[in-house]
């Protein structure tokens, strides 16, 4: 590990460079926002697990943990990577897909202007296919995988838990996928061993999936709302923690939030895709006693769905808004209100934080994912308020949609360069981005260049530390991004800032497809 100097001296030469050419675009284009949507594709395909497709645009990635499962007797193969590891979280990766699959139920049209909807359509799939496979009884779900190589080494109870994948271990070596050649564990959830939260996101994945190939692929469409049903009745009778289940999955996503936001958010997009009265019941009966009416929040993540499900209970329509429910929803919106005006500061008390650059900071480690979660909800709700005819009145003032979706885009504009730094933090869009994003694909040269089997101490002591850009271009990737004071230091091990996830980019991708559809920003 390097001393501060090395960390400061970093700094000064990028930050000196940022006070001479302070943003890189004064005003940034479609093409621009299209491009970053393009890219956002790449990225998610730079992160699957499995046999990779013949169309597989990214070419220095390979096949890689095909024996997943196996020793379980399971197919567990596909999927993708949550970062920069070789684990599959099925926690995260569900949320991934839930948040792909509203940007496309919402901006399909642009994303299909943009020239990107079978790429969009490729990249849920890719996931739901693999839920699928993981969902291998109706109160059995396969929801982690990982190297067991160290597990030993890694897990201080010699009995662990049922998953898929050991993050501990994992997280020992530095290795390209392509090179993992000892046995993966598989870990699940059962009767026995519940696991809520993570039943619930998935069944919100699969149900919201389902409404996105309701027309191009009725049958698929049918098999997801299927599994989604059943997942959610498991989720909801079996109640419990995934993380009290599988111990080894606490240092890395565990569910802070508990599972009863799940619960709701599983119940609203079951209701969402199947308009059966039964699901849209159970989240008006439980939204005292879970939370979805009392838990006023300023953020919305792989973890936290409230502010999700507040949403879109706000936007359901005036005839779901009946005499019968009205009340509930009202307490409902109430609640999606305080989260909308605290990301617009607006609340007299507890708004979102923001840099001096105008960054919702919300978390030191990976902050970005608050942000593309932010933007995603501003737009989507600011397009509701222009069609219902509607503004968003916060204690501090009335916001109209043309001004929440000015402050959506102002926070995507940051992400893509116009910030202090004058830095994209979506790697491989604009001139000047990340070069040693915190990943060990795209640090160690290319399987299809170096075939020889790389280690996990050789990858530490040849790769992670190299000071070179990484050899392999990460593009779409969004990193964790800057600090609270908009300074970033480019370098693999400062994980907390270089570490991009699949469910940092997903939400921003309908963003970025309402943006590039938007050739005259004056219309907003």
């Amino acid at each position: 590990m390097e001393g501060k100097s090395s960390n400061l001296s970093l700094f000064f030469i990028v930050f000196n460079f940022a006070i001479i050419m302070p943003f890189s675009l004064c005003e940034f284009t479609s093409k621009h926002y299209g491009e970053a949507l393009s890219k956002s594709f790449l990225y998610l395909e730079a992160q699957r697990s499995g046999h990779l497709p013949h169309n597989q645009r990214v070419l220095w990635r390979y096949h890689s943990a095909l024996l997943d499962g196996l020793e379980q007797g399971v197919d567990l193969v596909g999927g993708y990577y949550d970062a920069g590891d070789n684990v599959k979280f099925g926690f995260p990766m569900a949320f991934t897909v839930t948040m792909l699959s509203w940007g496309v139920l919402e901006y399909g049209k642009e994303i299909m202007e943009a020239g990107e909807y079978d790429h969009a359509l490729e990249a849920i799939k890719w996931g739901t296919d693999y839920f699928i496979k993981a969902h291998t009884h109706p109160t059995v779900l396969w929801v982690q995988v990982s190297d067991t190589s160290l597990h030993m080494h890694a897990m201080q109870d010699t009995t662990p838990p049922p998953l898929v994948g050991d993050g501990n271990t994992d997280h020992y070596c530095w290795q390209r996928p392509e090179d993992m050649t000892t046995s993966r564990r598989a870990y699940k959830i059962d009767e026995k061993n519940p696991g809520s939260d993570v039943a619930g996101e998935t069944a919100a994945a699969m149900a919201a999936a389902s409404l996105v190939f309701r027309t191009t692929n009725p049958h698929y469409s049918n098999m997801l709302l299927d599994h989604a049903q059943q997942l959610f009745e498991f989720g909801d009778k079996y109640r419990g923690k995934y993380d009290d289940s599988i111990k080894d999955v606490k240092g890395y996503y565990p569910s802070w939030s508990g599972y009863k936001d799940e619960l709701l958010w599983a119940g609203l997009w079951l209701y969402k895709a199947t308009k059966k009265a039964n699901y849209l019941e159970y989240v008006i009966n439980n939204a005292i006693s879970f939370g979805g009416v009392t838990w006023a929040v300023n953020e919305f993540s792989w973890d936290l769905k409230y502010a999700g499900v507040q949403i879109i209970a706000s936007m359901l329509s005036r005839e779901e808004q009946d005499d019968k429910h009205k009340q509930i929803l009202d307490q409902y919106k109430s609640k999606a209100n305080y989260y909308l005006c605290g990301c617009l500061n607006k609340n007299k008390v507890n708004n979102a934080k923001r840099t001096q650059g105008g960054l919702l900071f919300t978390h030191k480690w990976n902050n970005m994912q608050y942000v593309s979660n932010a933007a995603f909800l501003l737009t989507i709700y600011s397009d509701y308020l222009k069609t219902t005819n509607q503004t968003l009145n916060c204690p501090q003032g009335e916001m109209g949609p043309q001004k929440i979706f000015s402050f959506a885009k102002s926070q995507v504009d940051y992400i893509l360069g116009m910030n202090p730094m004058g830095l994209s933090y979506l790697v491989g869009v604009g001139p000047k981005y990340p070069l040693r994003a915190h990943h060990r694909g795209a640090s160690i040269p290319s399987y299809k260049l170096i075939k020889d089997f790389i280690g996990c101490t050789e990858g530490y002591n040849k790769w992670y530390g190299h000071p070179n850009s990484n050899p392999n271009l990460l593009s779409g990737a969004l990193v964790g991004g800057p600090n609270d004071q908009d300074e970033f230091i480019d370098k693999r091990s400062n994980y907390a800032q270089t570490e991009a996830c699949t469910y940092n980019t997903s939400p921003l991708i309908g963003v970025l497809a309402k943006l590039h559809s938007l050739h005259n920003y004056s219309i907003y």
